[in-house]
């Protein structure tokens, strides 16, 4: 193979796109956006960064033709939080014990229980009537798996957390507080794996 050869097969490999891309109708995740983002998590990542796994998990892209299947970028997504959760875990053991870290997780998952002790179709605030949130009865039942994780040690993982869709009904709850609840249950799932 002559030089020039091995030269363009690296600038081929170099505009490989990072992940599969949608075709058709299907609108995928903006490239770019998902691009610097990924590039602003890694440098964050290995220099030691401000960038949060709560950060990462509220983290959104445009959609638009010929972008990035979606499910790839949010499993990616997944693992990078997944790290930075880690990373931030073995920081506050180092500094202040394994003690420490333990007891902040059952403090917060206390909070979340105690939320959740509410009667059902009551566990959060709602829309109006006119206005639509997450349906009550899915909402119900996943908080009912979050109080068995908790209370119980049945198994839930934060990739059912981050995967979790609720249809949307009038006068259903309120989706701010629902994502909030979800969002403090993958903290503390990650901080005790």
């Amino acid at each position: 193979m002559a030089s020039d050869d091995l030269l363009d097969t690296t600038e081929t490999a170099q505009e490989r796109p990072a992940f599969s891309l949608t075709s058709g109708r299907v609108r995928g995740y903006h490239r770019a956006a998902v691009d610097t983002f990924l590039a602003a998590a890694r440098t964050a990542f290995e220099g030691g960064g401000e960038l949060t796994a709560a950060e990462v998990r509220v983290a959104s892209f445009p959609l638009v033709k010929n972008g990035y299947v979606v499910a790839e970028v949010d499993a990616a997504l997944g693992r990078v939080e997944d790290a930075l959760a880690a990373r931030s875990r073995d920081q506050v053991v180092r500094a202040r014990g394994a003690g420490a870290w333990v007891e902040q997780a059952r403090d917060e998952a206390q909070v979340i229980l105690d939320h959740l002790a509410r009667p059902r179709r009551h566990r959060f605030a709602r829309t109006g009537v006119l206005t639509f949130g997450y349906r009550v009865d899915e909402v119900d039942h996943v908080s009912s798996r979050i109080v068995r994780y908790l209370r119980d040690g049945e198994p839930l993982t934060a990739e059912q957390l981050r995967g979790a869709a609720f249809r949307m009904q009038r006068g259903g709850y309120r989706e701010e507080q629902v994502d909030a609840l979800l969002d403090a249950t993958i903290d503390v799932i990650l901080a005790v794996r």
